[in-house]
């Protein structure tokens, strides 16, 4: 089964067991590999290309044509994009990905502009680093990028539900096409 007809299968199951009651969509997807920029190899960027800009594109466009079926008027689509969109990830060798999420942030103000007549926001979310199942089987990366952020210690993803809750919610309803940057971070919290 492709990657499409399985997404195309899990919104067909949650219109059935939520009468498409869809108002919110957060497409999160993300894959990297540590290979220089001369040595990816054409099967690896076109891997990091299918799941981190078409999983999250093709994501966005089944959950907004499900909201335009719903008739919402609150509809809120959160691409979740990367602060490596900004700037080369120090002490990885990332080429492939940096240019993915900014694809996934430069999509966004696109398919904002076409969605806003359907009552649909599409905003983008671009964490620093983040301690995850990608990220933590590299301590070493994980301790050096400490040095780069003011409180000392890598996000863990339930420092981006704050910025995405916001993005969710009516206090950013006047907001869309945007990217927020997100740099949460207190050393009271994690381990990372």
């Amino acid at each position: 089964m492709s990657s499409i007809s399985s997404l195309e299968e899990g919104f067909k199951a949650f219109n059935e067991d939520f009468n498409g009651a869809l108002d919110i969509c957060v497409p999160c997807a993300g894959v990297n590999k540590d290979v220089a920029f001369l040595d990816t190899p054409p099967e690896e960027f076109e891997r990091l290309v299918g799941v981190n800009i078409r999983g999250v594109y093709y994501t966005a466009q089944l959950a907004a044509r499900a909201m335009v079926a719903n008739k919402t008027i609150h509809g809120s689509i959160i691409l979740v994009a990367s602060i490596a969109s900004y700037m080369a990830i120090r002490s990885q060798l990332s080429s492939a990905y940096c240019g993915t999420k900014g694809a996934v942030r430069a999509m966004c103000p696109a398919i904002a502009a076409e969605l806003v007549k359907y009552g649909i926001r599409v905003n983008s979310i671009s964490p620093g680093y983040v301690c995850t199942g990608m990220t933590v089987p590299f301590p070493h990366l994980l301790e050096s990028w400490k040095d780069e952020i003011m409180n000392g210690r890598v996000a863990m993803p339930e420092d981006i539900r704050g910025g995405c809750v916001f993005l969710a919610s009516d206090a950013s309803s006047y907001m869309t096409g945007q990217d927020l940057v997100r740099h949460l971070y207190d050393r009271s919290l994690g381990n990372c």
